[in-house]
């Protein structure tokens, strides 16, 4: 299924940046609108949700400006969201390890499963660059 995902970024890898900004304009509503309202069941703490909230937007940001551009070599784009969605997810665990006493294993589950799902993109993407 990977593979078949690589392929299918092969095909126009500017898709890929549509993809990874509409997946961070729903991880910036999720953090920022709905574990925020829900805080007593998740345990994160407000300023780091709008935190973690904040970086998905920009990356949005990032990821429909280079979707409009019509450079051949978007490799170097693909890396840099790429390398951008590591160190989110590199981010989101160490925060949520610096709240270990307060978050639950709700929030784990988000966290947990918003990593894999974005360092599964970002592998793609890589692949996709190297390609």
């Amino acid at each position: 299924m990977i593979d078949q995902l690589i392929n299918w970024g092969n095909s126009d890898p500017r898709k890929l940046f549509l993809v990874d900004g509409l997946g961070a304009m729903l991880s910036a509503f999720l953090l920022g609108v709905v574990l925020v309202e829900f805080e007593e069941y998740f345990g994160i703490p407000r300023p780091t949700l709008y935190t973690l909230a904040l970086l998905p937007c920009l990356f949005a940001s990032y990821d429909f400006f280079c979707y409009q551009k019509k450079n051949r070599n978007i490799a170097p784009l693909l890396k840099g969201i790429a390398l951008l969605n590591i160190s989110y997810c590199l981010l989101s665990i160490g925060l949520a390890i610096y709240h270990y006493e307060r978050i639950t294993y709700l929030a784990w589950g988000y966290i947990l499963i918003e990593v894999l799902i974005v360092m599964t993109l970002a592998m793609i993407e890589l692949k996709v660059s190297d390609s």
